[in-house]
């Protein structure tokens, strides 16, 4: 039986489900609520040092639920984040767990990285790892992806 009537949202809520499990899996937490919050953090830090026209290429590959939270308030006029240091990456997820103050913010990118790899076809991920400044592109996965 369908949960919302509308097999588009019905596919995009099992599809964001998925993510969020696999997620919850690969950081060994049983905790939904902590895994989309990791999710969508990490997403608006990659979003937000991505050109304007890869936002658009990766947002057409994600989830129609993940792409809404992925482009949630982000502006197609701003130019990406100018700090490009891993260190500034990393605490910016972190300040999305304040209540955690143990959070492993590069378990957490590496996670959400590895569950992108997962999930969007290589060729848009080879775009990304070339647009992405190098001191970002640590976080992937050891793989055949890596530059």
């Amino acid at each position: 039986m369908s949960m919302t009537g509308l097999p588009v949202f019905d596919t995009t809520i099992q599809k964001t489900n998925l993510w969020l499990s696999e997620l919850m899996e690969d950081m060994q937490w049983d905790n939904r609520q902590k895994a989309y919050h990791a999710l969508r953090a990490v997403m608006h830090q990659l979003r937000d040092h991505l050109p304007p026209a890869e936002v658009m290429h990766l947002s057409s590959q994600l989830p129609m639920l993940v792409r809404g939270f992925f482009l949630e308030g982000w502006r197609m006029s701003a130019k990406p984040t100018r700090d490009h240091s891993a260190e500034s990456f990393l605490a910016a997820v972190a300040e999305q767990f304040p209540k955690d103050a143990e959070v492993d913010a590069e378990g957490i990118v590496r996670a959400v990285f590895s569950l992108l790899a997962d999930h969007v076809p290589g060729g848009e991920i080879e775009k990304i790892m070339a647009v992405l400044p190098k001191q970002l592109r640590q976080f992937w996965m050891e793989s055949n992806l890596q530059t």
